[in-house]
């Protein structure tokens, strides 16, 4: 099985652009944070800077809503390919291809995720980081 699941934020903005069929693509760079380990400096985080791709409406969603700094959910698969450089050397490149991507912010923080919410609730746009859309009262059990 080759499923990954990460926690993280975004290191720059999102890189949108389209193929020349006019699917949309986004390429995306996480950096998630690595535990503490006694073989480091005290109090000093490492993270890990992995590229991330999204096609179709993923890659319009992510290209909308998220920026640098945007704390994401992100579920995907592990992917390796090559191709031929310019100077004729084979490169090796692994990312992950993104199935989902959900916000991961609390609606209190510095107003992103509340905005992003909204935003797309307003233009009638499926909400990352809800699997229920808006919520009305009623819907609550208690």
């Amino acid at each position: 099985m080759n499923k990954v699941f990460l926690m993280g934020r975004l290191a720059k903005d999102v890189d949108l652009r389209s193929t020349q069929s006019g699917k949309s693509v986004a390429r995306m760079t996480i950096a998630v944070d690595r535990p503490y380990s006694s073989n480091r400096q005290a109090g000093q985080p490492t993270a890990d800077f992995l590229n991330l791709i999204a096609w179709e409406k993923k890659a319009d969603f992510a290209g909308k809503y998220l920026h640098k700094g945007s704390k994401i959910l992100v579920e995907g698969r592990l992917e390796t390919r090559s191709y031929e450089a310019q100077d004729g050397s084979k490169r090796y490149v692994t990312e992950i291809k993104v199935s989902d991507i959900e916000f991961a912010e609390s609606k209190n923080s510095s107003g992103g995720f509340s905005q992003q919410y909204e935003q797309a609730v307003d233009n009638n746009e499926p909400v990352q980081g809800s699997r229920f859309g808006k919520v009305d009262d009623e819907m609550i059990p208690f």
